[in-house]
């Protein structure tokens, strides 16, 4: 049986777990990116976890999830943003193929999300669907016939960066956003707060934050909608940490998606939440290495 690694790292935590050929997860693990000690630290922390693993377990294949935009066919960061010190340029492929002797294949984070979803959750058999991620940012995917669209130069859906009235989707439309919009009004620091305790209040009735979270429904509405006029999905799917809270949230996003775009388009988008949640990013990027590999 083989087995592969699969490693998701993000700016606050690295995920990783081992897979067999199926994409059965049979062990996971996490620990701290400890990003602020730069790429230099974070490659030798990998490697080391590697290491580790190969002690326990003959791998086939190291495959890698990670934020920032990525060459996947260099196998390497084309650019990261401070969340990732240093992280632009790293030579990820090169660097464990040389270092270990095994396959490696990197994607993007929110790419992962949409490959996880397309082979064994919510995009399962469309031709084209938009997997989001929202959570302290918001990242993106548009799968079509099974593949992910990268754009000329890998930066497809960088959805995160669309310019609405209200400021950029990211800066006003995500978990983080919502954290500093309540504390504002509260006159408290974010840090008192979090997401998952403003959607609690909210449906308790707290008159600010349930205010909150109507208007940041409103601005994913719009965002999402702007994305339906270029791309057309037949199914639109929200992952990350709001999805938590789906059964609250589908009626305001659905009741947004509906204002912004025109009624035939409407008709015809399926909105609907992720399967995987946190386990996304191993398994998309599992499929990743699968399909590149050709096992598939």
């Amino acid at each position: 049986m083989k087995k592969i690694l699969a490693i998701d790292i993000g700016g606050t935590a690295i995920k990783y777990g081992i897979l067999d050929e199926n994409g059965t997860l049979l062990e996971e693990k996490k620990t701290e990116t400890e990003a602020m000690k730069g790429a230099a630290h974070l490659v030798e922390k990998v490697c080391t976890l590697i290491s580790q693993t190969k002690n326990d377990h003959e791998l086939a294949g190291v495959t890698i999830s990670t934020a920032g935009i990525v060459d996947v066919e260099k196998g390497e960061i084309v650019w990261a943003n401070d969340n990732l010190p240093g992280y632009t340029g790293t030579k990820w492929k090169q660097i464990l193929e040389s270092r270990f002797q095994i396959p490696c294949e990197v994607e993007n984070d929110g790419f992962c999300a949409g490959l996880a979803e397309y082979y064994s959750g919510s995009l399962q058999g469309t031709k084209v669907g938009l997997c989001l991620v929202i959570g302290t940012g918001i990242g993106g995917a548009l799968v079509v016939d099974g593949n992910i669209f990268h754009g000329a130069n890998f930066a497809a859906t960088e959805i995160g960066y669309l310019i609405l009235p209200q400021g950029g989707f990211e800066a006003t439309g995500s978990t983080k956003a919502l954290v500093e919009s309540v504390a504002a009004r509260k006159g408290i620091p974010p840090s008192q707060t979090n997401g998952y305790e403003i959607l609690q209040q909210a449906k308790a009735g707290e008159e600010v934050s349930a205010n909150a979270i109507s208007e940041m429904c409103d601005i994913l509405g719009a965002g999402i909608a702007n994305i339906c006029y270029v791309a057309n999905p037949e199914v639109i799917v929200i992952g990350g940490g709001i999805s938590a809270q789906k059964e609250y949230l589908y009626p305001k996003i659905r009741a947004a998606l509906d204002k912004y775009l025109m009624k035939s388009v409407a008709e015809n988008t399926k909105l609907t939440f992720a399967v995987h949640e946190n386990l996304a990013g191993l398994l998309g990027a599992f499929y990743n290495f699968r399909k590149r590999q050709g096992w598939t």
